[in-house]
């Protein structure tokens, strides 16, 4: 009596990227012999579904190996077991540690401990992804984390460093770690018409703008630059000449806004000066750092949602406050014109991304 076994034999690794993506999505191996045979792998290939079945077990066998050393993916380059070529090793590593932008956004907001990754089944629901793909991506994500926090320098050239992914990718993970670093509150039920891409362009800006910059390679873009946060507090003196603030904005603007704009600008500047210098004056206190994106929402985008400023005017209105601004003496005198620059230049890209007419 024999036992049929199958048996592959090889010099170089083979790896399907096809089935190496449904791997990655999560999916069983039955689940993976389903789908390429409702593509109609088996007419493709001549392939019985009984040997399509054998191959894909092959490799799952193989990825469940491969999974150990792509934890560090530098690993995968000095090993010996397994002959890959140079493309074959990029393309496992860049694929393994892609986020996909709806698990990702579940995640941001949320502690990456133990305790909250047994609750990965609501992530799994929201968004539609297996639940074994939601803890890949949170082990990733906790996986960067932990090795890159505390690394001086830049955090994006870090993360290429350490795990040999592109650019494109070390920039989402950047964008994730900073937001984890700085602790922003991005889970409130308001904040979630806004997706990752646009949390993502928000903390770049952020980063780029606030947080201490090249100055060396001792240097953290993961830490805000205190002394800025501080200087910030000095500027309510444009509180105290808004009137002169109005009539600037409003002559400059006059000729390029929709009456109804103009008219909801004549009518509420005071509502969104104070909003725009109120945020800025209570930055340098860390809960209020925190809730950065939900006080843009609430006390300068909603009050413009609802005196439906299209996005284009809004742009307009934007750059003629800051301008405006670096026109009037108590900025000057107060040595503070580049203090505003710095913070507008941040605040407008921030109120722009998070705007939806």
């Amino acid at each position: 009596m024999y036992t049929e076994v199958d048996v592959f034999v090889s010099n170089y690794t083979l790896i399907d990227p096809e089935i190496y993506q449904l791997w990655i999505e999560g999916c069983s191996s039955s689940e993976a012999v389903s789908t390429l045979h409702q593509r109609a792998v088996t007419k493709q290939t001549g392939a019985t579904v009984e040997l399509i079945a054998s191959d894909v077990l092959d490799h799952y066998r193989t990825f469940a190996l491969l999974e150990r050393l792509l934890t560090v993916p530098a690993k995968l380059s000095e090993q010996m077991i397994f002959q890959l070529d140079e493309p074959t090793k990029q393309m496992l590593i860049e694929k393994y540690y892609e986020l996909d932008d709806a698990v990702i956004r579940e995640l941001v907001g949320r502690k990456l401990s133990s305790r909250h990754r047994k609750d990965l089944d609501e992530v799994s629901e929201r968004s539609g992804a297996p639940l074994r793909c939601c803890r890949r991506q949170f082990d990733n994500v906790r996986r960067v984390f932990k090795a890159v926090e505390e690394m001086p320098g830049s955090v994006v050239a870090n993360v290429r460093a350490t795990f040999l992914l592109s650019e494109r990718l070390a920039a989402k993970y950047g964008a994730v770690v900073f937001l984890a670093c700085m602790r922003f509150d991005t889970a409130k039920r308001k904040l979630q018409y806004l997706s990752f891409s646009e949390l993502a362009g928000c903390a770049r800006s952020v980063q780029a703008g606030w947080t201490y910059g090249c100055s060396g390679p001792e240097y953290y873009d993961t830490e805000m630059d205190r002394e800025f946060l501080l200087e910030l507090r000095e500027l309510r003196v444009l509180l105290d000449k808004e009137k002169e603030h109005k009539h600037l904005v409003c002559m400059r603007l006059k000729p390029k806004l929709l009456e109804k704009s103009y008219q909801e600008l004549e009518l509420n500047f005071r509502v969104y000066t104070r909003a725009l210098v109120g945020v800025a004056c209570n930055l340098h206190r860390a809960r209020e750092l925190r809730s950065l994106f939900i006080d843009l929402l609430e006390r300068c985008i909603e009050p413009l949602r609802a005196g439906g400023w299209p996005k284009s005017d809004l742009s307009q209105f934007l750059a003629a406050y800051e301008q405006c601004a670096l026109q009037m003496d108590v900025l000057r005198e107060a040595d503070l014109k580049s203090v505003w620059e710095r913070y507008m230049r941040v605040i407008s890209q921030c109120l722009l991304t998070m705007y939806h007419s």
